[in-house]
């Protein structure tokens, strides 16, 4: 999954900063409390060095004195002083980094709230067109790099600005010499940081470049690691594995070293600069045009002076890469949403309630996943109430896209896809979808119990329903065999239960919702003959009364279905009952007779093994 590299600039700074900026606005009230109490918290702590230098001159003018006494009663007062701002110090400071926190989580959760919502009205071709791990990265990570940078560089930009400037105004006030001594050294240390910071960000790019190609490598070695072994290329993946993690190891040593010598040059440069001030300090204290608890004062105002200039330095790159990440999320905000449901569009809760028997209509539908290529051309075809459709053809023809059309998972270009008569587009989305069951081939359970996931298209339903549907799904044997039966909580990507095991699910939570409309895409793949065939009774007493759509199914169905739909290059090119198209002796009768045929003529069902799928 890729993550925003170290050093990765925002195309539009400006831009999303005002973005970003509108987030923070709601909470300005609170903001101006968190700075308030950052400029009181770091004016106690630029204070502080210059009640020590009086505490100092007190004791010095005590002893010098012709008493040679110090003043305990006067110190005494200076030290407490010092212990209150102290105190007072570390309760501004906790109570900024209190509010601090929850205002930046309060800002980040607005903004993960706006994209979860963005997520759902995203239309299915921005999801088809991106990687999984675009989408989380923009979603997870870039989300993540906003809330903790904002806190980090919103507490840190306040704090930086008011100390630089409190501390130069305490040390000009002490000596206006001196002062110019330490400034002098603020241009060498920017230069080096400047020098260091150029070679090393190319550096930092490349090793996020090759931790990113090594982390996908070693994801794609797991997820696939049978068929690697069925290959023999483990030593192929090894040696490509040494190749990116040298590549890694030799740039990540070399941006680590550079970035770690940073530290040390500033620190020189500041120590040769603390020593020049000594001296300088040290001439004006035996001419007696300073006091030795003045020098000590603006020795550690020195020292204080270029850790906010050195952080400020830190919070441009930490905002550089805040203004980065929030422009991805906020490119996803800006996305192109899927066309809201009509005003007047038709509402119904659930198959059970919609006034409709399940005719299905598609009239001249033209559709293309862009303009230029066109998917499928002036499609018409009827399906009567409770008939069961087959679609066949070969890979690409359309036969998946055809059903995404119909739950308008993408909307046409042309003509009208109708549900008894009314166009789908005047229904509501959530209520359209309500209407149909799904079977995937490729199954999706979430980590909870089976009995929630059975219960995914029916939320309220009892426990006894869910254990019917899954007895109609013969699942229930393999169900109450598991540790904790019902309440067996699926793992990751339900990798405890078998593959065909987790189909029989799916199939149990297409019945337990009883649809108005089922669709079945390769719903068998799976499971074995012998529960396939249990699965197809099950499957028959689900289809019966419904209108079924089943694309590339096994054998048995395609001969069982009221209508067979041949698609090819987005066109029927046939249409029939199985017998009618065998007569035909078309392309249909073709491709079966070349899968399903024998050397002897003769179709080999016996076994169930050959699937049309194969063929198309």
């Amino acid at each position: 999954m890729r993550g925003l590299m170290p050093g990765e600039k925002a195309k539009d700074f400006k831009g999303t900063m005002k973005q970003l900026v509108a987030y923070i606005k709601p909470f300005l009230p609170l903001l101006s409390l968190v700075m308030l109490l950052s400029i009181t918290s770091t004016l106690l702590n630029t204070t502080a060095p210059r009640i020590t230098g009086q505490a100092i001159d007190s004791i010095v003018g005590g002893l010098s004195s012709a008493e040679h006494r110090v003043d305990f009663t006067a110190l005494f007062l200076i030290l407490r002083t010092l212990a209150l701002i102290y105190i007072a110090n570390s309760f501004f400071s906790f109570l900024l980094q209190y509010l601090m926190s929850g205002l930046s989580q309060r800002i980040v959760r607005n903004l993960r709230a706006d994209v979860d919502a963005k997520l759902s009205r995203l239309p299915l071709k921005y999801f088809d067109s991106r990687t999984h791990g675009e989408i989380l990265s923009r979603v997870v990570n870039d989300v993540d790099t906003v809330s903790s940078s904002l806190q980090q560089s919103m507490s840190q930009i306040i704090n930086s600005v008011v100390s630089v400037v409190a501390i130069l105004f305490q040390m000009l006030s002490i000596s206006p010499q001196m002062t110019l001594v330490t400034l002098l050294t603020i241009p060498l240390s920017l230069v080096v940081t400047m020098q260091i910071t150029r070679r090393s960000q190319p550096l930092f790019i490349a090793q996020q470049r090759s931790l990113g190609q090594l982390n996908g490598l070693v994801e794609e070695m797991f997820t696939g690691h049978t068929v690697v072994k069925a290959f023999g290329r483990e030593q192929d993946n090894i040696e490509r594995f040494g190749e990116i993690n040298e590549e890694l190891y030799r740039s990540g040593q070399k941006a680590q070293f550079i970035s770690g010598i940073i530290m040390p040059l500033i620190n020189l440069v500041g120590n040769l600069g603390y020593v020049v001030v000594c001296i300088f300090g040290g001439i004006l204290t035996t001419r007696g045009q300073m006091t030795i608890g003045k020098i000590q004062s603006f020795l550690q105002y020195s020292r204080q002076f270029n850790q906010p200039l050195n952080q400020t330095a830190q919070i441009s790159n930490i905002l550089q890469s805040t203004v980065a990440a929030a422009e991805r999320v906020f490119e996803l905000l800006a996305e192109e949403e899927q066309q809201p449901d009509k005003e007047d569009a038709l509402s119904f809760e659930g198959a059970k309630a919609a006034p409709l028997s399940g005719a299905v209509r598609f009239d001249q539908v033209r559709f293309g996943y862009n303009q230029e290529t066109p998917v499928i051309h002036k499609l018409s075809f009827a399906i009567e109430p409770g008939q069961m459709v087959a679609i066949v053809g070969p890979t690409g023809a359309g036969k998946t896209t055809l059903v995404n059309l119909l739950m308008r998972f993408y909307e046409i270009d042309e003509g009208t896809i109708s549900i008894d008569g009314v166009d789908i587009r005047d229904i509501k989305r959530l209520d359209l979808r309500s209407l149909f069951g799904m079977v995937l081939q490729d199954t999706w359970l979430y980590n909870d119990t089976i009995a929630a996931n059975i219960a995914y298209g029916k939320l309220d339903a009892s426990r006894e329903e869910i254990i019917a549907a899954a007895k109609a799904a013969h699942a229930d044997h393999f169900i109450r065999t598991l540790p904790d039966g019902y309440d067996t909580v699926l793992g990751e990507e339900a990798g405890n239960i078998s593959q065909g095991q987790r189909q029989l699910l799916t199939i149990a939570r297409a019945l337990l919702s009883d649809p108005l409309v089922l669709i079945l895409d390769e719903a068998t793949s799976s499971v074995d003959t012998r529960t396939e065939r249990l699965i197809q009774e099950a499957m028959a007493n689900l289809m019966q009364g419904r209108t079924s759509f089943v694309i590339a199914h096994r054998l048995s169905t395609i001969k069982d279905a009221d209508l067979i739909l041949v698609l090819h290059n987005g066109d029927i090119i046939e249409q029939g009952s199985h017998q009618q198209l065998l007569d035909k002796q078309g392309f249909y009768a073709e491709l079966y007779n070349s899968q399903f045929t024998t050397m002897s003529g003769t179709i080999d069902e016996a076994l169930g093994l050959e699937r049309v799928a194969g063929a198309f």
